[in-house]
């Protein structure tokens, strides 16, 4: 895995960062205000929620995520949030945290439109120490712990009803410059060598259709972009029974499939988990992905 974190570095290194930069979610259509700050004030109540995802389970040194969220609706109109996080690859991470603003404005008796901004910082480090490379003379794995921290902000609006909601997130809206060259590293290349957070694009949208008196079943999709490489789309599908229990799947244009269940105790605590298997060459080396999302109710406001 040392040289996949190196590959980062070079990415890193040789300009603008093209891939996509943030962590995915299996889980996103219940940890859905960490990719869209509108969905904060969307429902009644104030919640916390947390999600751990391991990704490629039994590789050295692969990604894993930490997420913890707080929001809710503080006034008729008005949702506020805040989140941490911490993303870990190898000896590289990815820190930082943003509070967020949403106004909600109804269109009509059932149709409303909440419109978001959050900001915050992200920091990123990568820790040389340690490191096993073939050519230790290379100026790009010399030094000891490099850090940046820069400005961040997501833009976000939904159109959403009592059983749906369609939406739109800019994340890294500022596209901050990063650049994680250490002194001696900058004065022993010849030229400049930075990158920038590009500006992703999140379209997301859920419905849930009620079977009978127990049952509901709710599609969801998450479209996610960013130039210059493909669009990857997530297409999920899971029954609710009781509104207490749910399970279905997830199935990511990559080829990943994923499984989820979840579980809700007195409609106020939830617990919930997905596997993911992989569809690539790591299949060979990882028996998947696991997330879970924990999540509590803190406080009910009169109904709108």
């Amino acid at each position: 895995m040392k040289k996949i974190s190196f590959l980062i570095l070079a990415l890193i290194f040789s300009g603008t960062i093209y891939a996509q930069q943030l962590p995915q979610l299996t889980q996103f259509m219940d940890n859905n205000y960490v990719l869209n700050p509108a969905f904060a004030g969307m429902e009644n109540y104030y919640q916390v929620k947390t999600s751990i995802r391991n990704q490629w389970t039994g590789i050295a040194d692969a990604p894993s995520t930490t997420i913890l969220s707080m929001y809710g609706q503080q006034e008729e109109n008005v949702g506020l949030g805040g989140i941490i996080f911490n993303d870990q690859f190898g000896p590289t991470s990815r820190t930082g945290g943003a509070v967020s603003y949403a106004y909600h404005l109804s269109l009509n008796e059932k149709i409303k439109l909440s419109l978001a901004l959050s900001g915050g910082f992200t920091q990123f480090k990568i820790d040389k120490n340690g490191w096993n490379v073939a050519n230790p003379n290379d100026p790009l794995t010399q030094g000891d712990v490099i850090v940046e921290t820069v400005p961040d902000a997501t833009f976000g609006f939904n159109f959403y009803s009592n059983n749906w909601y369609l939406g739109l997130a800019i994340p890294q809206l500022l596209t901050s410059n990063l650049n994680l060259l250490d002194a001696n590293l900058a004065n022993a290349l010849s030229n400049e060598q930075s990158g920038n957070l590009s500006r992703h694009i999140y379209a997301m949208g859920a419905y849930t259709h009620k079977l009978n008196n127990k049952w509901q079943i709710e599609p969801s999709f998450l479209l996610k972009s960013v130039a210059p490489v493909p669009a990857q789309l997530d297409f999920g599908l899971r029954g609710i029974f009781d509104k207490k229990i749910w399970f279905g799947g997830n199935y990511r244009s990559t080829g990943d499939i994923g499984a989820i269940f979840g579980y809700s105790v007195n409609d106020r605590y939830m617990i919930g988990y997905s596997y993911d298997i992989l569809n690539s060459e790591l299949a060979d080396y990882s028996s998947g992905s696991h997330e879970f999302m924990l999540a509590i109710k803190l406080r009910t406001t009169d109904p709108k």
